[in-house]
């Protein structure tokens, strides 16, 4: 059985150690005291609230009850059979029971793995066998998708899995109830001594993050508590917030922004979390009201889809100081509309499942900042901007590297991948481009792999695919730069979008709009293709390398 307990800094973090426990980036205690620590000092404050949208009720439990089931649930892990060192996967969409599991896997020794309900069998499978997971908490279905007969059919090709529990649902044969065994019996106050040092230590691994896999399998990405504990204490120290902190989390609880930015980050300062288990962005203004959410996170889509919800349907924003987006470029517009429609400031902020938020534009900057820049990075974190082969001659664009004390442990079991992008001197690259925003930040131009290149000028990829986006007939768009005998360079700029419905977007029409919104002329687009819908991962980015398959060749 292949373990994690022994995985340590990376050759690059290994000589700063003792200068990040100086500055309090790197600590010895955990999320686990965190917890431990807030049912002691404000036991009956609301730690997390989960609404469950088809079931129009919600979930609460305060500090108090969230310790206490922490205890309940890691009883029940090792009574499967869970060891220290031993992998638990989590395929379950926003709910409670996710974060008791978060912490029931610190406090046995185990390493979390989060996986999302929309999951391919054969990416199911490839995650399972990766980390040799004993144990793995999934659903009955998923939107028709029957989750528990699929996992607990991989049971015969996967020996080190175990054991199979499903949540609020029949389980199948070979799997348990979660319910029946983690919830209904109360365990904690007879045998909580069994748990005695079994805790991880805030340097061993404790969470595999799974990658986008846009070029191949994904990777997982091993964090230990002290690598994502420096990103949460730059996240949080950027605003300035404290145990008066009430989060409205739009995102996945198994990606790293629901993950640690929503519930550790809670969990640390002693706040709250709101979350729902689908997707349903006209109702988070609901929960901002109910909660009186201080922090609204979430991509430009989802901020877009609340600033017009609130103009359909007015809430009560009025606790909100912070909107924090994230994955995507901030566009004047949309930052304008967040302030007018919410009352509330709109911040940029970058970063990736290797390092956390790395950079983010903070409240003491100019106020339409967000719309110009990804922001500048973290006190535990440092960025480079390095000229390459694929940056232009007079740009300043260049291959995005960071180095610090947010950086993952690595890959698990993909050491070498890894090791690939890490130089000798701990700056590993993002794969990202970027460009220095003027105040000692950056702004990303997109994936160096996707780079378009006319005049010796990189095409603002990112930037042109959301402002295309914003078009009245589009949902959303990818920009692809395709081999061309006849367009400028050699090659031809492609826009996939998404129509919206009613009137199809045209060529003419995006290049007026990109004209309009004082675009370089040369980056408009030579070509439009129409999609339903566009090829993604499973943590929404964008498969070019499968649009330039398909567009390669010329339209008839």
């Amino acid at each position: 059985m292949t373990t994690a307990a022994t995985k340590r800094a990376t050759p690059g973090q290994a000589p700063h150690t003792a200068e990040y426990r100086r500055r309090g980036w790197w600590r010895d205690e955990t999320f686990l005291d965190d917890l431990h620590r807030q049912a002691k000092l404000r036991p009956h404050k609301l730690a997390i609230a989960g609404r469950r949208i088809a079931e129009s009720r919600t979930d609460t439990l305060d500090y108090a009850e969230l310790a206490r089931l922490t205890d309940r649930f890691a009883l029940a892990l090792l009574e499967l059979g869970v060891r220290r060192g031993d992998f638990v996967a989590v395929q379950l969409p926003n709910q409670w029971e996710m974060v008791a599991l978060m912490f029931a896997c610190m406090r046995v020794g185990a390493v979390i793995c989060p996986m999302s309900p929309v999951c391919p069998e054969d990416e199911l499978r490839h995650r399972l066998g990766l980390t040799e997971a004993r144990v793995c908490v999934t659903l009955p279905e998923w939107s028709g998708t029957p989750l528990a007969e699929i996992v607990t059919g991989l049971k015969d090709e996967l020996p080190s899995l175990d054991h199979v529990l499903v949540v609020d649902g029949q389980a199948p044969e070979g799997a348990l109830s979660f319910h029946d065994h983690f919830v209904a019996r109360a365990r904690e106050e007879h045998r909580a001594a069994d748990l005695d040092g079994l805790a991880l230590t805030a340097d061993e691994p404790f969470v595999v993050l799974f990658t986008s896999g846009t070029t191949g399998e994904s990777k997982g990405v091993l964090h230990s508590q002290n690598t994502v504990h420096s990103a949460v204490r730059g996240y949080v120290d950027a605003f300035g917030l404290g145990d008066d902190w009430v989060a409205a989390v739009s995102t996945p609880l198994v990606h790293y922004s629901g993950f640690a930015q929503g519930v550790l980050a809670g969990v640390m300062l002693g706040g709250t979390v709101a979350f729902q288990d689908i997707r349903r962005n006209e109702s988070l203004l609901d929960l901002v009201e109910h909660y009186g959410a201080t922090l609204l996170y979430g991509p430009p889509a989802t901020l877009a889809d609340v600033a017009a919800s609130q103009r359909t349907r007015k809430r009560d924003t009025s606790s909100l100081r912070h909107v924090v987006i994230g994955s995507a470029p901030v566009l004047a517009e949309l930052a304008a509309e967040v302030h007018d429609a919410l009352g509330a400031r709109a911040h940029s902020l970058w970063g990736m499942s290797e390092n956390g938020p790395v950079t983010m534009t903070r409240p003491e900057d100019p106020a339409d900042w967000a719309a110009h820049s990804n922001g500048r990075a973290i006190d535990a974190m440092e960025t480079r901007v390095d000229v390459s082969d694929i940056s232009g001659k007079s740009d300043f664009v260049g291959r995005l590297r960071v180095r610090g004390a947010s950086l993952a442990l690595g890959y698990h079991r993909r050491e070498e991948a890894f090791a690939a992008e890490l130089g000798a001197d701990g700056w590993f690259d993002t794969g990202d481009l970027a460009r220095d925003d003027g105040r000692g930040g950056i702004r990303i131009i997109g994936r160096a792999r996707d780079a378009i290149v006319r005049d010796g000028l990189v095409a603002p990829m990112t930037e042109l695919e959301a402002l295309i986006g914003s078009h009245p007939n589009a949902v959303e768009a990818a920009v692809v730069g395709l081999p061309s005998e006849t367009a400028p360079g050699g090659t031809e700029i492609c826009a996939v979008v998404v129509p919206a419905g009613g009137a199809d977007p045209s060529l003419d029409g995006i290049r007026r709009h990109l004209n309009e919104s004082g675009q370089d002329p040369r980056f408009l687009p030579d070509r439009l293709e129409l999609l339903p819908a566009l090829p993604k991962t499973l943590t929404g980015k964008v498969r070019k390398a499968e649009l330039r398959q398909r567009y390669a060749a010329p339209t008839s």
